[in-house]
């Protein structure tokens, strides 16, 4: 059986092309296991946790020097009741260790009626059977609700405090995509005490996977190559890290879209960078699971609180508030330089296409009888008509947009303008077009360069409400020209004030910037 770039559960060794699970963390792991602490692994979705807990359960029990118990408490994720909950995680665990061929005996003779301390019994009582020491793994442990994962926190802290005195586990590592702090304030409000001691002071350390580098790109890639022949050009290469900025599941996806679904495993043709772009663009289109899982994450409120701001490029007011630190645990925003922005291109392109999907099936209905657009002249685009139409299309239709942003079902009404627009430009890439999306938080502004053919038009985005700052506009879309390598930029105004009436936020002027075309539209 030939090697494959895995998009679907843990990487196996012998089936899929796969990086050191262990690459910088083997050390500090081996050294909390051995020291017995408990500590919290936590990492993005789809970025090798399950991976990492299967290898390190295997090596530890290779070892002979433990007894290592994988563990995934997934299947508990709507168990909000310990009375219920913690009957299930024993169970879960007996199953565990009667597949993974352990001792038997765990949990014999369970009292789940006693819920309360059933967990915490059951795993001295076996422990103690035990000639070697036991390390668990408990994956997904961020799936725990309410009242089972505080009752479940408890029982293994009463184990851990008691360990000079009765057998234990030895080392323990909850794992999931939040921080432990994140547990806290799912678990305990500010308004609100536990009232005992904190269950979460037993973890000693907190472990966080990281993405790939872009030489770990390479490698892994280059597996592919070695297999089959089949090169990935340097090109290609490096535009599939800068597009996915080596998050794991991105960086598989793009190879098996381009290996198996392009070239239809032709492996005397190139992967070059043309393919890179058309894989990125089929599993954006496609939108798989992994997607759906981002999406949903979107109509969070308190994702909302920072996704709509990054859009902005407003402020977040505290980036150590757990709405910020859960975003970023999550895989959704990194911090750059100072500044925030989203994890990597793709992302920035999906969460936009997300949110404005609604206007993009409603405005491809209305231009659908446009063929060739109207907006593409000698293979360029007439980036001043399609502004003026946009601006068309905004007084007829802004205000039943900004009210559907104001729904349930989306509520990010502060971006309405921004999302609409964007949605508008979207027949530029359905068109064979591309937009490069720059959305940063504090930067008061919102860029992005349209692409198409060799030719490219930086845009700037403003809401006329959040131009108070010292900072010219003018001077903002001459800088980001100069970026872009272009001598025209386009500034768009939106207008949000009620004093005037819609025709008359609706303008459209040039300006001239050190010998540079700018063009200043008003929505």
């Amino acid at each position: 059986m030939s090697l494959f770039f895995n998009t679907a559960g843990p990487c196996v060794p012998g089936d899929h092309y796969m990086l050191d699970p262990f690459r910088g963390i083997n050390d500090e792991l081996m050294s909390l296991i051995q020291n017995k602490h408990y500590f919290l692994i936590h990492a993005a979705r789809q970025s090798g946790k399950t991976t990492l807990l299967q290898a390190l359960s295997g090596k530890l029990n290779a070892s002979g020097r433990y007894y290592a118990l994988y563990c995934s408490l997934e299947a508990l994720d709507e168990v909000p009741e310990p009375s219920e909950g913690i009957p299930l995680i024993v169970k879960k665990i007996a199953a565990r260790l009667k597949n993974q061929g352990f001792p038997q005996g765990f949990a014999r003779d369970a009292d789940f009626s006693n819920y309360a301390g059933v967990l915490n019994s059951s795993l001295v009582d076996y422990c103690r059977s035990l000639d070697k020491p036991l390390v668990v793994f408990f994956d997904e442990a961020d799936c725990l609700q309410s009242g089972t994962l505080i009752n479940f926190l408890r029982q293994i802290r009463e184990g851990y405090i008691s360990r000079s005195s009765e057998p234990f586990i030895h080392s323990l590592a909850l794992v999931g995509m939040r921080n432990l702090r994140d547990y806290k304030a799912q678990v305990r409000p500010d308004s609100e005490t536990l009232g005992t001691a904190s269950p979460f002071n037993i973890v000693s350390e907190y472990i966080n996977l990281r993405n790939f580098t872009k030489n770990e790109v390479t490698e892994l890639y280059a597996q592919h190559t070695a297999e089959t022949g089949q090169a990935f050009e340097p090109q290609a290469i490096n535009y599939a890290f800068e597009q996915t900025q080596g998050q794991p599941w991105l960086v598989n996806a793009i190879a098996r879209e381009a290996v198996e679904k392009i070239t239809r495993n032709n492996f005397t043709q190139p992967i070059g960078l043309s393919l890179i772009e058309q894989a990125i663009q089929n599993i954006t289109l496609t939108r798989g699971t992994h997607f759906d899982s981002l999406i949903r994450k979107l109509r969070e409120p308190r994702i909302r609180r920072v996704i709509e701001p990054l859009i902005l490029g407003d402020e977040v007011t505290d980036r150590t508030a757990d709405d910020y630190l859960y975003t970023r645990d999550l895989g959704l925003v990194r911090e750059l330089n100072g500044k925030t922005e989203a994890a990597n291109p793709i992302y920035a392109e999906m969460i936009v296409r997300s949110l404005n999907q609604g206007v993009q099936d409603s405005i491809e209905n209305i231009y659908r009888e446009y063929a060739p657009p109207r907006y593409i002249k000698d293979a360029k685009l007439d980036m001043d008509f399609l502004i003026k139409d946009f601006q068309d299309f905004w007084r007829e239709n802004s205000e039943i947009w900004i009210n559907r942003y104001k729904t349930e079902l989306y509520q990010y009404n502060e971006a309405a303008a921004h999302l609409v627009l964007q949605a508008f430009l979207q027949r530029v890439i359905n068109g064979g077009g591309k937009i490069n999306r720059e959305m940063a938080l504090g930067t008061k502004r919102s860029d992005f360069c349209v692409s198409y053919g060799e030719h490219k038009y930086p845009i700037e985005l403003k809401i006329l409400q959040s131009m108070r700052s010292n900072v010219d506009p003018l001077e903002q879309i001459t800088e980001y020209m100069d970026k872009c390598g272009s001598d025209s930029g386009w500034l768009i105004i939106f207008d949000r004030s009620t004093e005037k009436s819609r025709g008359d936020k609706i303008y459209f002027r040039e300006e001239n910037r050190d010998g540079k075309r700018v063009v200043v539209a008003g929505c």
